[in-house]
């Protein structure tokens, strides 16, 4: 295997062209789903208060976790199902929805049998044992989305998880609040699901209609189990390392202490739909160049990708992080105490960008490796939390210093996953996977001294870091990144190709 080619051969261009494209619709979906976000966190705060944020927090966290596994990996493990050429598609996706849909009334079932996994730390209400319920809609929506993104339908995730989504939550919530305040984030969460899962299906339907012909088969359905198994833990541990931090708070800390975690863990969590904004497209790119063992064209793919994922994320934590105390006092006053959670939390999505786009490769050339490295992350993470919450404790440092704990582990865990999987790739695919730049740290740096002039403001002023700090750092650092930072080949993320087929794309820092 060789190095990644200096100038890109058509195909790859192409394949740079795709994830860009997608990259462009999804960053705006990001933009729309932090226009949504802001009001919900600002109702639930300010309406609900902490400790019933805290109580949703920890049953969603619990009903997201059933539907993440009951996925059984085919969120990522469709696109390598479809790519195989099968002659007949809509069959292929059948068969996934199928076992999603096993998979989720297992699940459901389950929670409904103990539902305390979902509260640990209060009581059951009314109709919580139901809640499992939603756990089908949700897994049905990811397969449904995979299945769209195969075809570069990148508009319905948009859709579904960054407008129908976030808006029907933040409007249900303010709506559900006159009804029920104990039971209204959860109602809420309840009905933007379906929306969701009913704007997903809609796409689907548009893409590949009805499976005529189609019949179910045990075997088959088996195979694709034992297939996407890997797949499954790989997803299932991702997913757990962004939400192990808020689980164990929950064992230690009061619902009051997990809500304000959680708010800070909901804006923090912004940056990290960033990456999301290339996984659904970047998933068939790679497994069609896996199937030519074209490793250099991954190799440039990964880079690319890794580079705007971090850049994006990093622009984003400081406007974010830098007046990160107004931001918080926007949920409410009493949710300024997490921002120092918050600050660690933004440093740990930025930390984990080389092993999120590294992983992107690994589950389709590396899965058993890739796993192992994930498990030992979760593992470092979980000990990382309960030593270093344990610690606080003992030296009697208040609640909300407790809090930050998880996200310091968090941040070092995630930091050294990220070390581990960017040199697994790199070594497996011959070439350098370059993520990192100086000059975008160095950017980051400027922006950094420019922002904390912001933060100088009175008290009474503070509105102004959000309404004008914000919007200031944000600015400097596009221009200074867009200067720079970016090479010809980055600039591709933010404007359409003029020419089809001349011309070259030279990889800077890959």
């Amino acid at each position: 295997m060789t190095n990644p080619p200096v100038h890109a051969e058509p195909g790859e261009r192409d394949d740079i062209a795709a994830l860009a494209k997608g990259g462009r619709a999804n960053v705006f979906g990001f933009l729309l789903r932090l226009a949504a976000r802001i009001p919900f966190l600002f109702i639930a705060g300010r309406l609900y208060g902490a400790a019933i944020l805290g109580r949703y927090a920890l049953a969603v966290l619990a009903v997201e976790l059933a539907a993440q596994l009951a996925t059984l990996g085919l969120k990522r493990g469709l696109a390598e199902q479809l790519a195989q050429d099968s002659p007949d598609p809509t069959h292929v996706v059948a068969d996934a929805l199928l076992l999603c849909l096993i998979g989720s009334v297992l699940t459901a079932g389950l929670l409904m049998l103990f539902p305390q996994i979902m509260f640990p730390n209060s009581g059951l209400n009314g109709l919580d044992r139901l809640l499992p319920l939603i756990v089908i809609a949700i897994a049905l929506t990811e397969i449904a989305l995979a299945a769209c993104a195969f075809q570069f339908n990148i508009a319905a995730t948009v859709h579904a998880r960054s407008i129908i989504e976030p808006w029907t939550i933040s409007l249900a919530s303010l709506g559900f609040y006159f009804y029920s305040t104990r039971d209204g984030l959860i109602l809420s969460y309840v009905v933007a699901m379906i929306a969701a899962l009913i704007a997903a299906f809609w796409h689907l339907l548009r893409n590949y209609g009805l499976p005529r012909g189609w019949r179910p088969s045990g075997m088959r359905l088996w195979r694709l189990t034992v297939r996407n198994l890997p797949l499954a833990a790989a997803d299932a541990i991702e997913w757990g390392t962004r939400r192990l931090d808020l689980f164990i708070l929950g064992l230690f800390a009061t619902p009051y202490v997990v809500g304000i975690y959680y708010a800070a863990q909901q804006v923090a969590s912004l940056p990290q739909k960033l990456k999301t904004s290339f996984e659904p497209i970047l998933g068939p790119v790679i497994t069609r160049n896996v199937r030519l063992h074209n490793y250099p064209a991954i190799a440039q793919q990964v880079s690319q990708v890794g580079f705007w994922i971090i850049a994006a994320q990093l622009g984003v934590a400081l406007a974010l992080g830098i007046p990160g105390e107004a931001v918080m006092g926007l949920v409410g006053p009493t949710f300024v105490g997490g921002t120092g959670a918050l600050g660690c939390l933004l440093a740990a999505e930025v930390l984990a960008a080389p092993a999120v786009a590294s992983e992107a490769a690994l589950v389709y050339i590396a899965r058993l490796r890739n796993l192992t490295i994930s498990v030992l992350t979760i593992v470092l993470q979980a000990v990382l939390t309960v030593v270093l919450i344990l610690g606080a404790r003992n030296m009697a440092l208040p609640d909300l210093y407790v809090a930050a704990m998880p996200a310091v582990a968090l941040a070092i865990a995630l930091a050294s996953s990220a070390i581990a999987k960017s040199w697994l790739l790199g070594a497996l695919l011959g070439a350098r996977i370059g993520v990192w730049r100086l000059r975008l740290v160095m950017s980051g740096l400027i922006v950094t001294i420019a922002g904390s002039a912001t933060t100088l403001l009175p008290p009474h002023l503070e509105w102004a870091e959000l309404m004008v700090g914000i919007p200031l750092m944000l600015t400097l650092y596009c221009t200074i990144v867009w200067r720079f930072a970016f090479g010809e080949s980055d600039r591709s993320l933010f404007r359409k190709r003029k020419r089809a087929a001349a011309g070259t794309m030279v990889e800077e820092g890959a």
